[in-house]
Parts: C-alpha cells; structure tokens; sequence
C-alpha cells in the first residue's frame, strides 16, 4: 500500500492534518468535499505517481529520466490536466511499495528505492468523469486509433481500453448488468452495445444517461479485474524481452508522450500483472441511489479479487457513503455468524463478494475554504454520518422546517 504527502498544489494547502501529512492509500479509498475542493486533484496526482512507479520499476534508465529535468514530472502532469496545479511552494512526497518519490518546485525529482521484491505490478486504469462520452464513439476500421484525439488524455486513454474490452467480447455476447434488470450485448461487426430489457432492445448511445455512464465503467472494470488472473510471473527471458521493449518506445521520438503511455500501458498488461489500481471519479454519476447500491457492490467484488487490489473514488453521493457502511457492517457480521441461515440474510443486504474491512478503508474529507483534508470520523472501525455530504442533506431539512415556520406565521 502507499501514500502521499500533498501541500499547495492546485486547491490543496495545507493538505491533511494529521499523520504529519501522510494520507494512506488503502484497499478502498473515498474522497469526499465540494466541487473545487481538490478530490480530483487528490486522485489524479496518486494516478501520475503510482504510474512513474511503475515506471520506474520495469524500465532501466527510467530513474534517470525523472532526475533529470523537472519538465518531465510537468508532463506527466499534463496528462490530467494538473501541470498549471504545481506553484513555488508546492511540496509532494509518494511512498509506494518500491519507491519515493519527492518533488520541490525547481529541483530535480527525488527518487528513492525502498524496495525491489514486494512491487507487485499493477493495472492502473482511470475513470474519467466525462467517460459517458465513449458510449457514443465507435471505433472506426480504417482509421488509426490515435486518430480521434480528444480534449483529455486520460479520457484518450479510457477510450481505448473500452475498445479494448470490446474487442475481448464475443459477438452476440451477453453481459448481465447489476442495475435495471437489464443485459448488454455487443454486435461486434458494427461495433454496438445495446441494452436489452424485457421489452425492449436499444443501442446504448440512445439509452438512458445512467447506462451511457456506468456501463463504460462496468465493462472496462469487470475486464481489468481479470488481467491478474491471466498474467504470470515473469522468467529472466521476458524480464529481458520487456525491459528492452520499454527502452525502444521510450526512446522512439515518432511517439507522442500520450502514445508511449497507452504503448507502455498495453505492454505491461501482457507482462507479470499482479493487481489493478482502479481510480474512479464520480461512479454514482446519473444513477438512483438502488441502482448505486448495486453499482457499487460490483466495484467491491472487483476489488476483491485481489488481496492486493486497491480503489480509489471521488464521490458527492451520500448513498456511496452509506453503502460502504453496510459492506464495512456486514464484513463483521460475516466473521461472527454461526449457521447458513444468518449468512444468507446477510447475504440479502451485503453480498459476501462485496463486503470491505473497516482497516481497508478511509474516507477523505477536502475542505475548499482552507484546502485541508480531514479523515472521517468513524464509530468502532464504522464511517461516521457525521460527514460534509449527509450535513448538506441535514441543511435542507433545517431549511425546509424553516418554510414550516414561515408558514405558520403567513396563516
């Protein structure tokens, strides 16, 4: 597991309060605030350095790279869009399990190797808010892949790998889907999705908005958690073969930067993937809270996989808050049930797949006011309602008995 040290960057001031700034990055791991208050930037910036890790780590030469110049870190950063974040004050320190990583503004990274036989590699995949777009892209046949370039990098490369999930399926395939009652089915000659309900059989660009945000997210989930299951350790062969590999795309100068990412990306999936490292911004986008309820059970089973598998996601939903409370719940009435019939009734609620243990999860509160972070408070191990999103909710009753009262005045 890692984590991250964050001070004047973008939104972020003076960062987390406690742990003398060190924020845990766990098997599950929520951040919340307003709209501005740098949840993104949080997750973007441990997107950037989880990625030059692994870099690091599979390419020889790589630390040398990232000494240096610092131009190199702003271009990672461009890749989110964050590069303009960095400031005369800004500070960053990343412990993974291989590296540190540290960045001063004007000075060269500093890299420190802590260790080179507990990394395990993993699949990082970002979930872009805008990723409702794909679902009304096809890839054409006679064109490049690079050719349809798009305002965001991240959102460039999500866009592929959703191709590339496709390009898994088979035709005519069916995938059942966790909300709705409904089952998606690829044409693959065409290249369509369509959502099918009892009645009725609608491609997924015409479909209701929450199908066109959570099923790029679904499908490209579901096919990732299973990489490390097919991936194998590495023999002194394809060490050989993929270092040597990775050192021509970095060096070929007929690849943009955003070209050697997706090519490094797609390489690395074909060697030794051991875990994924899924960032999620927004997975309630357009659903209704049951929907989000089965959307985020699935995202757990995913992660669950995996001893090793980590989550990250941005939410404004109080309902994702409250969902995690039950997986957190029920992982401990699990532990202490006695017979088949009181699992089943957990099961009913929580199913045991997507359950998560309250030592894997933090919950990150971002304060726009003074860019600090706070950890939620919990009750023995539980996430605390006592947070910024179900406050906005206690707000709306107080001013709605305020309308009573103004009413009651008026007759």
């Amino acid at each position: 597991m890692s984590r991250i040290k964050i001070k004047n960057f973008g939104p972020i001031r003076d960062g987390f309060v406690e742990n003398d700034g060190w924020m845990d990055v766990k098997k599950v791991t929520v951040l919340i605030g307003d709209q501005g208050s740098g949840k993104s930037t949080v997750a973007k910036l441990i997107s950037t350095l989880s990625w030059i890790e692994k870099d690091l780590f599979r390419s020889e030469g790589a630390t040398l790279r990232y000494r240096k110049q610092e131009r190199n870190f702003n271009s990672l950063l461009e890749y989110h869009r964050i590069n303009e974040y960095l400031k005369d004050n800004t500070e960053i320190l990343y412990e993974g399990d291989a590296y540190k990583i540290g960045y001063k503004k004007g000075q060269n990274l500093d890299i420190q190797l802590i260790s080179d036989n507990v990394y395990s590699l993993p699949k990082i995949t970002y979930y872009p808010a805008e990723r409702n777009f794909v679902s009304s892209v096809r890839q054409s046949k006679n064109s490049n892949k690079q050719s349809f370039k798009l305002w965001s990098q991240s959102l460039q490369e999500f866009k592929e790998i959703f191709h590339e999930t496709k390009e898994n399926f088979k035709d005519k395939e069916v995938l059942n889907l966790p909300i709705g009652n409904v089952v998606l089915e690829y044409n693959k000659l065409n290249d369509i999705l369509y959502v099918k309900g009892n009645d009725y059989k609608i491609q997924l660009a015409d479909s209701a908005s929450g199908f066109q945000s959570f099923v790029p997210l679904f499908v490209v989930a579901n096919y990732v958690s299973e990489l490390p299951e097919k991936g194998g350790e590495m023999d002194e062969l394809q060490r050989e073969i993929f270092k040597k590999e990775s050192a021509r795309i970095l060096i070929d100068k007929i690849y943009t930067e955003e070209q050697k990412r997706i090519l490094l990306s797609n390489l690395a999936s074909q060697f030794n993937i051991k875990r994924t490292l899924n960032i999620i911004e927004e997975p309630e986008q357009n659903l209704f809270p049951s929907s989000q309820h089965e959307m985020l059970n699935k995202l757990l089973e995913f992660n669950n996989k995996n001893q090793n598998n980590e989550m990250i996601v941005t939410t404004h939903s109080p309902y994702i808050i409250g969902y995690l409370t039950l997986a957190v719940k029920a992982n401990e009435l699990f532990g202490m049930a006695k017979t088949d019939e009181i699992i089943d009734r957990i099961n009913e609620i929580v199913p045991q797949k997507s359950v998560v243990s309250r030592k894997e999860l933090v919950i990150y509160e971002l304060d726009d006011r003074d860019g600090s972070i706070h950890k939620l408070e919990d009750y023995k191990g539980i996430p605390s309602g006592k947070n910024y999103l179900n406050r906005e909710l206690a707000e709306k009753n107080e001013l709605y008995a305020k309308l009573l009262d103004i009413e009651d005045i008026c007759q």
